[in-house]
């Protein structure tokens, strides 16, 4: 992914991050590393489809990507400003 070069670009990150389910999908890969729906629904006891809502967001907005494997897409954080964000909102975690 390109770097975020203007203040739109930006803004539209923190957008995508804005929402507490997005924001712990988004730490919650980070913590752990590549991650599928199945495992965060449990991690966050939200119904499949919601965190499927929340996936759809963030993928558009660049910040995470998918690779399937099999019958399961495992996602990962791709967007170093995002993770610049997230980071610095937990820093003293």
């Amino acid at each position: 992914m390109r770097k975020p070069d203007t203040l739109e670009e930006k803004a539209e990150i923190l957008k995508a991050l804005a929402h507490p389910a997005r924001l712990c999908i988004v730490k919650g890969l980070l913590d752990k590393g590549k991650s599928n729906v199945t495992y965060m629904q449990q991690c966050m006891d939200l119904p499949q489809s919601t965190i499927s809502q929340h996936i759809a967001r963030l993928r558009s907005s660049g910040i995470i990507q998918g690779t399937r494997k099999g019958l399961e897409i495992q996602y990962e954080v791709v967007s170093q400003p995002a993770i610049d964000i997230v980071n610095a909102i937990f820093k003293e975690e």
